[in-house]
């Protein structure tokens, strides 16, 4: 069984996380106040550049969900 609280101090709860989480809900407010959100429903938003503290609007896309993860497990795998 996920111990909640123990994610959360180890990793969730740290400020560097807390800042990335923020980031990446503004980028989505920002690309529904832009495209709306029947078109954000059930879709991603993905960061270009991979770095979610960047929400410039041309850093910003939608994208499928099933499109967006397969591009980051190959990001992840080039560390």
């Amino acid at each position: 069984m996920r111990d909640y609280k123990k994610e959360y101090k180890d990793y969730s709860g740290k400020p560097k996380q807390i800042k990335e989480r923020a980031s990446r809900n503004k980028a989505r407010a920002i690309m529904i106040k832009k495209c709306g959100a029947k078109a954000c429903k059930n879709k991603d938003i993905d960061h270009r550049d991979h770095n979610p503290l960047n929400d410039k609007i041309s850093n910003l896309r939608i994208r499928t969900i099933k499109s967006n993860r397969a591009d980051n497990k190959k990001k992840n795998n080039k560390k």
